[in-house]
């Protein structure tokens, strides 16, 4: 009997659930990779799109070299990843070995085997014996040239999930390093979220031409409610169409969130010994219990902004409350309860005036705010870049389903 934690796994690999979403063909194009494409793949996608996924679907772990991006903060840590998984080392040995051997003659009755008896035939055998003697060079490589070479050695794929969290600069070294071998036929997976700012195609205009890009489409409805309808029956629980689809309306497009509410549902028809739920079953509770689960930590780190707050002036809220400027933001966007969208500053600044009863801040400090809250999302301070802010167009993105789901069910109240 299958429990419903080993049918529905948000973040891990669906054993039982995988869409492959076959009317796409998606599968078969990243495939390419292992036919000497001489091209190297990115593959792009909102957050929790099944980029991952899809990816250790057609180079699993165990035939690939799998590097996660947000591990790595140096150039360094990523060869050393690749050595450690390759069994690779930076000491190279040269030597050679001189010696002598040993010889046998003789002549014997045919027929006769290799022990005769005395005057039956004659075998001679002469040894010849003398110490043998060897000379070797010992040489260290980087780890770079150590990794590549093993790389292109033992022709494994390479994967490097999150691409996006590593610096700019950085990126670009390693795609330069990474030429040879695309040149040589060696795949080559690069997974990022597609925003402008992280796109790893741009930081090496030399691979102009060997870059095949890959874009993750976002889940419709139906592919989304093939989770539900291939994991339910599996645990014996009947879930009718409406609850399916309801769900998916609210996955925003993420079969890591869809999976979070399967399991969320599934978790309380075991837990009330209830085999066929109603078309009625209230889902507020299971939507606001997966936003405080998976997107509160995020939102309050944005909620709370830098940590110099002594100066910031509060503004009343229409609700009775009170806001700083960080938190007037955040309630404008869970007014909006966006999608993964891009919002220009006249959406943002219309949905304050709809919040506060207070004055409205000027552009200047808004894009201060906004500016601030992408800088944290897209450091340390943050586990994923849920936002970012482009300052010279006013517009910002939101790019992580989490965050625009708690902004529709979360509790901001605190905030």
């Amino acid at each position: 009997m299958l429990k419903y934690s080993d049918v529905f796994v948000p973040g891990g690999f669906p054993r039982y659930t995988y869409n492959p979403r076959d009317a796409r063909k998606i599968e078969e194009q990243l495939a390419e990779v292992k036919e000497n494409l001489c091209k190297l793949v990115t593959v792009t996608g909102h957050t929790k799109s099944g980029k991952t996924v899809l990816t250790r679907k057609i180079l699993p772990v165990d035939e690939a070299v799998w590097v996660d991006g947000g591990a790595v903060t140096t150039e360094d840590d990523l060869w050393t990843s690749v050595l450690e998984q390759l069994d690779a080392y930076t000491d190279i040995d040269t030597g050679s070995e001189t010696g002598t051997s040993s010889s046998i003659s003789g002549k014997a009755k045919a027929g006769a085997n290799y022990l005769i008896a005395k005057g039956e035939g004659e075998l001679g055998v002469a040894h010849e014996r003398s110490k043998g003697s060897s000379t070797g060079r010992a040489r260290k490589v980087s780890n770079r040239v150590a990794a590549l070479a093993a790389l292109r050695q033992q022709s494994r794929p390479l994967v490097i999930d999150d691409f996006h969290y590593l610096p700019k600069d950085l990126q670009g070294g390693i795609v330069r390093a990474l030429k040879p071998l695309v040149f040589d036929g060696v795949p080559v997976v690069l997974i990022a979220i597609p925003h402008r700012r992280y796109d790893a195609v741009r930081v090496e205009r030399e691979m102009t031409g060997r870059i095949l890009p890959m874009t993750i489409p976002t889940w419709s409805e139906a592919e989304l409610s093939y989770i539900p309808s291939k994991g339910f029956p599996l645990l014996s629980i009947g879930v009718p169409d409406p609850i399916s689809l309801a769900l998916a309306k609210q996955a925003i497009g993420s079969p890591h969130l869809m999976q979070e509410f399967c399991r969320g549902i599934a978790k309380y028809a075991a837990s009330n010994q209830i085999s066929l739920l109603s078309p009625d079953l209230d889902l507020a509770p299971i939507f606001r219990d997966v936003a405080n689960t998976i997107g509160r930590p995020i939102f309050e780190k944005l909620a709370k902004g830098p940590r110099q707050r002594s100066d910031r002036v509060k503004r009343k809220l229409k609700n009775g409350g009170e806001a700083d400027i960080y938190e007037l933001v955040i309630h404008a966007l869970a007014h909006i309860k966006p999608d993964l969208i891009t919002l220009e500053y006249e959406d943002l600044r219309a949905a304050i005036r709809e919040v506060t009863s207070g004055s409205i801040p000027q552009l200047h400090e808004v894009a201060r705010v906004l500016k601030h809250m992408a800088t944290i999302a897209s450091t340390d301070q943050s586990s994923t870049p849920v936002i970012d802010f482009d300052e010279t167009d006013k517009k910002l993105h939101i790019t992580d389903p989490f965050f625009a789901f708690y902004l529709r069910w979360g509790d901001i109240s605190g905030s």
